[in-house]
C-alpha cells in the first residue's frame, strides 16, 4: 500500500513550458498527496517553447496548450507570470515559502559555432531568429539581415528546417500563421532567394524528422536542390539507416527530392551534407559576405556510430546571412548548481545536486531540457516529468520534507507586491489571449501576438 504524505505539499515550479506543466499535473493528480502548485515564469505568457519556439506554421502542435489549460483550471494551481528567479525572487525566497522546488527553465541559450567572424553583422543565432519571428519580447528588436539574397542555415535538425521553411514561405503562406506582425512585414519584403542548409555529417545522420523534412518539399514557391551523389551511403551510414525507420524515410524523401525536375520557383533551397563552417568572412562594411566550409568525410567509430572528419579541402560560399541552428543550452540561474560541461542544471536522475560532489540538494528537482539538454519532442516531457515527480513524492514519504511549517501561501504574493512586481495570473493571461486571437482574426490568422512586453503589462493595467 502506498504511504500518503500527512500534510499538504506546497511546490514551486519555475518555468511554464511543457515540462513544467506536466510536472504540475502529475503533482496535482497524485492520489497520495494534497498538493498546492505555484508555477512561475519570467514572461507574462505561459507555455514556453510552445508559444515562443514552435514554428508559427505548426498550429496543430500548439493545440497541446488545451491540456495545460485544464491543469491551470485546477483549484490548487496558480500561475505567477512576469516573475523572474534571480531578479524578483531568490532561490532562498522559494526555499522559505515552499516544501519543494522544481526547475523547468528549459534551454534558452544557443550553442555557438566557435569560429572566426561569428559575431559580425549578419551572423545570427537561431534562438534570436526564432524568438524574433515568434514575438518573444527578448528578441522583438533584433535586426535580421533579410536584404541578403543568399542565406546559410547551419544545422540538420528540426530547428534548422523550421528556419529554412520560414525564410522560403510566400507572404500569403506566412500571413495565415501566428507569425509576429513585425516579422510578417519584414519577411514579406525579404530579399532572400536562396537558402543553403548545411550539415556536418551525411544524410543518414541528419537529426530532422521525416514529418519536418516532408514539409520542405511542399513549399508553394521554392525548389529543392540536392546532389544525388551526396545521398550515396558508406557502409556504416547504411547500417544506421537500416536500423531506423525514421532514417529510412528521411533518405527516401531526400532521394525523391533529388530526382524532382525544377518547378521554376522564385526561391531555392540547397541541402548540403558533410560540410562544416570554419570562418565567416566580412565585407568592407563589416557584414557577412561569405562562409568558408571544410569538406568532411565520414568515419565509423568503434561503437558503430559515424563521425565527421575534415578532408583538408575547403570551399567558400557567398552568403549575406548566417543562421546557426546547432542546438540549445541552459543558462545558469543564481543559486542553482550548474553543470558547465553539459550546460544543464546539475542533477542525478532529476534530483538537483552539487556540481562538484554530486551530493543531492534536498527538495530541489529539475525536469525537461534543463535536466537533459535539448532532446525529445513536446510529448516526451510528460513521462520525464512524471518520473521526477515520483522521486519527489518518494523523498517526501521518506521524511525529506518532514512537515515543515511554511508561511501562508499568500505570503509570496505579499513579498512580490512589496518588491513592486506586477504579477500576471492565469486569468490575466486569458485576457491577453483573447486580445491576440481577436487581432489575428482581422488578418485571417490564428492570433497576432503582442510582442512588446511593456504593452502587454500596460494592457493588463487598464
Amino acid at each position: 500500500m502506498t504511504a500518503h504524505l500527512p500534510f499538504p505539499l506546497r511546490v514551486a515550479v519555475v518555468g511554464s513550458g511543457p515540462a513544467g506543466f506536466y510536472a504540475a499535473e502529475a503533482l496535482l493528480r497524485s492520489p497520495d498527496v494534497a498538493a498546492e502548485v505555484d508555477v512561475f515564469d519570467r514572461l507574462p505568457t505561459p507555455y514556453g517553447l510552445v508559444r515562443g519556439g514552435v514554428a508559427p506554421d505548426h498550429q496543430k502542435i500548439k493545440t497541446v496548450t488545451r491540456i495545460y489549460e485544464r491543469t491551470a483550471a485546477r483549484p490548487s494551481f496558480r500561475f505567477l507570470g512576469n516573475v523572474m528567479l534571480g531578479r524578483d525572487l531568490s532561490v532562498d525566497d522559494l526555499r522559505a515559502h515552499y516544501h519543494q522546488i522544481v526547475y523547468a527553465t528549459g534551454n534558452e541559450a544557443d550553442r555557438r559555432l566557435g569560429i572566426p567572424g561569428e559575431g559580425i553583422w549578419g551572423s545570427t543565432p537561431s534562438a534570436v531568429f526564432v524568438g524574433w519571428y515568434n514575438g518573444h519580447p527578448d528578441y522583438r528588436a533584433a535586426k535580421i539581415r533579410l536584404s541578403a539574397e543568399r542565406v546559410a542555415v547551419i544545422g540538420n535538425g528540426n530547428v534548422a528546417v523550421d528556419v529554412a521553411r520560414i525564410l522560403l514561405r510566400t507572404p500569403e503562406e506566412l500571413a495565415a500563421t501566428d507569425l509576429a506582425g513585425h516579422a510578417l512585414e519584414a519577411l514579406s519584403g525579404s530579399g532572400v532567394r536562396e537558402v543553403w542548409m548545411l550539415g556536418r555529417r551525411g544524410p543518414a545522420q541528419a537529426a530532422f524528422t521525416p514529418q519536418e523534412l516532408k514539409e520542405l518539399g511542399e513549399l508553394a514557391d521554392a525548389d529543392l536542390r540536392i546532389d544525388p551523389a551526396d545521398l550515396e551511403l558508406d557502409p556504416a551510414s547504411a547500417a544506421e539507416v537500416e536500423s531506423s525507420s525514421s532514417r529510412q524515410r528521411n533518405l527516401e524523401l531526400l532521394r525523391e527530392f533529388a530526382g524532382r525536375p525544377p518547378r521554376g520557383g522564385h526561391r531555392t533551397l540547397h541541402l548540403r551534407f558533410c560540410v562544416s563552417p570554419t570562418e565567416i568572412l566580412a565585407d568592407e562594411q563589416g557584414a557577412v559576405r561569405a562562409l568558408v566550409l571544410a569538406r568532411n568525410r565520414l568515419a565509423a567509430r568503434p561503437d558503430g556510430s559515424v563521425a565527421a572528419r575534415p578532408t583538408g579541402e575547403t570551399e567558400t560560399v557567398e552568403v549575406g546571412l548566417v543562421l546557426a541552428a546547432i542546438g540549445y543550452a541552459a543558462d545558469p540561474i543564481p543559486g542553482v548548481p550548474f553543470d558547465d560541461r553539459a550546460r544543464v542544471i546539475a542533477n542525478v536522475d532529476g534530483r538537483v545536486c552539487d556540481a562538484a560532489t554530486r551530493a543531492a540538494v534536498p527538495n530541489e528537482y529539475v525536469v525537461g531540457w534543463a535536466r537533459t539538454g535539448p532532446q525529445g519532442l513536446i510529448g516526451s516531457h510528460k513521462g520525464g516529468s512524471a518520473e521526477v515527480v515520483e522521486r519527489m513524492l518518494a523523498d517526501g514519504r521518506a521524511g525529506a520534507v518532514a512537515g515543515r511549517e511554511l508561511p501562508p501561501r499568500t505570503a509570496i504574493d505579499e513579498l512580490l507586491a512589496a518588491r513592486g512586481v506586477q504579477v500576471v495570473g492565469f486569468s490575466d493571461w486569458k485576457r491577453l489571449d483573447e486580445v491576440e486571437v481577436a487581432r489575428g482574426e482581422r488578418r485571417g490568422a490564428p492570433r497576432d501576438k503582442i510582442a512588446d512586453g511593456d504593452a502587454r503589462l500596460a494592457l493588463l493595467g487598464d
